[in-house]
């Protein structure tokens, strides 16, 4: 079992939305825990500065990119959850060389330094976006990977890179691949915030792009739920495992839902800018999670309904919706 209270944790990309959000599960569950934050000048820990337990961590300031940098800070740690990346889609299509560097080549820097400190277990973090426009529904992780943005390819890239080091070096690693993950601090250029921050800054209408497509959408308690089973999983090392709830829904109903729980009368217009191009859309995306539910048992604890009133509760307060720049489109 690697989440013993005894090991020391590391969390690449603790500041982000889901790190954050990993590392207050692991202090509650009574771990020493580690946070990479982004180095800065401004000694920012972006999302880490809100949460209640930051007395209780350590956090260090760096960048991935470097592999000395990579080497130090994995020194003496049990256990790594691998979540740094460029995750924004739209701005893979205009700094795409940034997402190689940071996503691939920050995942190399990061194996190898377990690789040479001894690392006892490495989860690296995937995402959906991989599988492309569902072939097959729902998707297991045997579905052919598509590379429909430069995001998508840099993904594919580094979950290759982290799975060599399993082959090739024995690396005690899994690849955790979550489908549409929201809640409290996601970024936003995700739909979910989107719509939400604007019917909660007292928009009349709604900016989005193509809401036709259909995601998997999970709840960010039960993602971190789905990293920290399979980081307790002997079974899990050397596997890729989805992270979903087998359900899907279009954009199109979840904005309709979310104007249900907050009595918005809101109209929806396309924002041509917010379209992604043809090839590049993934209209489909339906998680298999029966993989991690053979291995751990898996399940989510959160319905859709019940996971966007926890979402715009936190969007409602007046604390949180001032650090979203709502009239301004996030690439």
């Amino acid at each position: 079992m690697m989440n013993n209270k005894n090991n020391k944790i590391l969390v690449t990309g603790a500041d982000g939305f889901i790190g954050s959000h990993l590392v207050e599960r692991l202090v509650k569950d009574g771990h020493s825990v580690k946070a990479l934050s982004l180095y800065n000048s401004f000694n920012f820990w972006g999302w880490l500065e809100d949460i209640d337990c930051l007395d209780k961590i350590e956090v260090i300031n760096g960048d991935v990119r470097d592999p000395h940098f990579c080497r130090s800070i994995t020194k003496d740690v049990d256990l790594i959850y691998h979540l740094a990346a460029l995750i924004a889609i739209p701005y893979s299509y205009v700094s795409p060389d940034s997402y190689v560097n940071t996503n691939i080549s920050g995942t190399l820097n990061m194996c190898q330094a377990a690789l040479d400190n001894g690392v006892s277990r490495f989860i690296h973090t995937s995402t959906s976006e991989v599988y492309g426009t569902a072939q097959y529904v729902p998707i297991d992780e045997l579905h052919p990977l598509q590379p429909q943005s430069p995001y998508s390819a840099s993904k594919i890239g580094a979950d290759a890179m982290t799975m060599s080091y399993f082959n090739a070096f024995d690396l005690p690693l899994s690849i955790a691949r979550p489908f549409n993950t929201y809640g409290p601090r996601q970024s936003g250029r995700a739909v979910i915030p989107t719509i939400i921050s604007q019917i909660a800054d007292g928009a009349k209408e709604i900016k989005l792009g193509d809401v036709s497509p259909t995601r998997d959408f999970n709840y960010v308690s039960d993602t971190c739920e789905g990293f920290i089973q399979i980081a307790n999983c002997d079974k899990a090392i050397g596997e890729t495992i989805n992270i979903g709830s087998n359900c899907e829904m279009s954009i199109g109903n979840t904005l309709n839902l979310i104007k249900e729980i907050m009595s918005s009368d809101v109209k929806f217009i396309i924002d041509e800018q917010r379209i992604r191009p043809e090839n590049s859309e993934v209209f489909r995306l339906w998680c298999d999670n029966s993989k991690i539910n053979d291995l751990t048992g898996f399940e989510p604890k959160y319905s859709i309904r019940k996971g966007l009133e926890k979402t715009i509760d936190w969007f409602k307060k007046t604390e949180n919706l001032v650090k979203y720049k709502t009239g301004i489109y996030n690439v």
